[in-house]
């Protein structure tokens, strides 16, 4: 068995097992167990065959490894949680945070602001604690903080609850690095003790948010709503302002990834990106103008992580089928999965974007290439072949991750497949205009008024084909399983595809 295969099987042990410890109660006894059975098939199997004896145990080593980084994780103590929940009279007891915003503030259903808060410092009567954990704090809508931003905050922490009997809250907030609460705080100018690098960093993400704020002002100075909010939202992500039966409308056409950031939507734009690129210039030349848009796009969103993760696996993919091709791209994209994995084990299960990132350049690695070949001599002029390439990206992204989406939303849009094909391929296009209105506007309004009027034009083309299609009675209908049916999926879609590789194989 060749090296590459090894390895291969040892990052899908270690992703198994850090899928499997996300349910075990006790890690510690189920690491020793892997351990023992590791040992005594590394024995048995090694006096017949040494390689495959090394082969299954290391496998389990590996899943051993999983499952013990995930616990490590997942009860990793926290200094806040002692904090949360202690109450004196029947109110809780405050405590005094100092630290710092280290996200940028969001905007909850009710209307109040959410924000990410690194506390550093814990002032309790009688001594100050040093730490470095996150909070969520919910304040008053009109809260005038932003990223970066130094702080002094005073309050009773609380533990979350889940509210809701489908959505698992706590782990959706621990998978951000959250354990705690605060409500309405007080708030007062903070000193907090940093380090050379934070300040570098902090300095640097808000300049970063500067330039986008300024960049999505631009943007709305150029074009009317909600035409401004929906080029907003597929350049930098900003989807609080865009309205909500146009969200609806995205929803129930199977195509919300186009204004959401992940690997799902980084992949399919990169790839429809490229595909319209190669009209004006080579090939190579359009695969690195596609990088450095993913570059662009990632900077300009933030950088948080879960955006870097969707960005390294749409490079991934591009890299293997746009350039010099990998010499293995399943083990780059199973490295890579481990690497983020093993910094946040709980994205694994908890983190959706992660998921559909994973299954969607699952697809297109293994199941466009299939697709491609079985239509290749169907398509004669250049202008039909990149509408097969972003037809058949889209089939086989929307494939891989149509369970999970069935599975999470309960919702099968019967209109995805001509929704995508329809709007799909003039994305890149709307988000180069979209891009060329902001930064136009920024040196001369004439000039984001220009560029402005082309990008109206495609995104009143693709909201309308998206309301039209949404807008049908028929144009999504309610499908609800269970986890184990959704796996099932996955097994016969695995099955067929390696059947369908084998028959390719053979011809």
């Amino acid at each position: 068995m060749h090296k590459a295969q090894v390895f291969g099987y040892f990052l899908t042990a270690f992703l198994v097992g850090v899928f499997a410890g996300s349910f075990v109660a006790d890690p510690t006894r189920f690491v020793i167990a892997l351990l023992v059975l590791a040992g005594v098939l590394f024995v048995l199997l090694g006096r017949r065959d040494r390689q495959r004896g090394i082969l299954v145990g290391g496998c389990i080593l590996c899943a051993a490894l999983g499952v013990f980084r995930y616990g490590s994780a997942n009860f990793n103590q926290s200094v806040l949680t002692q904090f949360a929940g202690v109450q004196a009279g029947g109110k809780g007891v405050p405590v005094q945070l100092v630290g710092y915003i280290d996200d940028e503030p969001s905007t909850t259903s009710s209307g109040n602001a959410s924000i990410i808060f690194r506390a550093k410092q814990l002032i309790v009567p009688g001594q100050t604690l040093e730490l470095n954990e996150r909070t969520l704090i919910i304040a008053r809508p009109d809260t005038p903080y932003s990223y970066g931003q130094e702080l002094s905050v005073k309050g009773s922490l609380t533990l979350p609850d889940n509210f809701a009997p489908d959505f698992d809250y706590v782990a959706y907030l621990k998978n951000k690095d959250i354990r705690t609460t605060m409500l309405y705080p007080e708030f007062a100018a903070g000193e907090p003790s940093l380090s050379w690098h934070e300040r570098l960093t902090l300095g640097l993400y808000r300049k970063i948010f500067v330039v986008k704020s300024a960049f999505e002002k631009s943007v709305s100075k150029s074009l009317s709503e909600p035409y401004a909010s929906y080029i907003n939202g597929i350049l930098l992500g900003s989807r609080q302002n865009i309205p909500d039966d146009i969200k609806d409308s995205f929803n129930r056409t199977g195509a919300t990834h186009i204004l959401a950031i992940s690997g799902y939507n980084i992949t399919i734009i990169a790839q429809a990106l490229l595909a319209g690129l190669v009209f004006f210039v080579r090939r190579r030349q359009a695969f690195w103008l596609s990088v450095g848009c993913i570059v662009l796009f990632t900077i300009m969103t933030g950088a948080g992580a879960s955006v870097v993760r969707a960005a390294i696996m749409g490079i991934i993919l591009m890299t293997a089928n746009g350039y010099g091709r990998l010499y293995d791209p399943k083990n780059a994209i199973l490295a890579a999965a481990a690497v983020m994995v093993w910094l946040n084990p709980l994205s694994l299960r908890f983190d959706i974007g992660f998921q559909l990132s994973f299954l969607a350049v699952f697809g297109l690695m293994y199941l466009y290439p299939l697709l491609d070949g079985a239509v290749r001599k169907q398509f004669r002029n250049n202008f039909a072949e990149e509408l097969k390439e972003t037809l058949l990206m889209t089939i086989s992204a929307q494939v891989m991750v149509l369970p999970l989406l069935i599975y999470y939303f309960k919702q099968l849009s019967v209109v995805a497949l001509p929704a995508n094909l329809l709007v799909l391929p003039l994305v890149p296009f709307t988000m180069l205009f979209g891009f060329l209105t902001g930064l136009g506007g920024l040196l001369l309004r004439p000039l984001g008024l220009l560029f402005g009027f082309f990008a109206w034009l495609l995104s009143v083309y693709q909201l309308a084909i998206i309301r039209w299609l949404g807008a049908l009675s028929w144009a999504s209908v309610f499908v609800s399983f269970k986890w184990f049916t959704m796996f099932g999926a996955y097994a016969l879609i695995i099955f067929g595809l390696w059947r369908w590789t084998l028959k390719s194989g053979r011809k």
